[in-house]
Formats: structure tokens, C-alpha cells, sequence
């Protein structure tokens, strides 16, 4: 368990370093594609769809 958060960590704390130095390269985007494999993988799961789904819900329901 120690050693799947450790990489779940490292991999975040990668793609935001990526992600803040400007343009997205090939392998920013293999890390953050990494990243949510990776997820997809955990426990964490199902809070992150949930969470993206109410989020998606809200701003359907926007009308401008």
C-alpha cells in the first residue's frame, strides 16, 4: 500500500511540475496520461467520477 501511494505521489507531483513550465510536451503528456491510468486504478476512483460528474451536472445546468 505504502509503495502504490508513494507512486500515485510522485506521479502528481510530476505532471504539476510538467504542467507549470508551459507548453505540454510528448512526455508531459505521458505523465499525466500515467497519472490517470493510475487512478483509475486506486480506490480513489469512484470519488473522482463522482466528483467529475456532479461537477459536469452543475455546469450543464448553467444557462447563460
Amino acid at each position: 500500500m505504502a509503495i502504490s501511494i508513494s507512486v500515485g505521489l510522485l506521479l502528481l507531483i510530476l505532471a504539476a511540475v510538467l504542467l507549470r513550465n508551459g507548453g505540454m510536451k510528448v512526455s508531459h503528456a505521458v505523465v499525466c496520461g500515467l497519472l490517470g491510468f493510475y487512478l483509475a486504478g486506486t480506490s480513489v476512483a469512484p470519488t473522482i467520477h463522482d466528483g467529475l460528474t456532479a461537477t459536469a451536472d452543475i455546469v450543464s445546468g448553467i444557462r447563460p
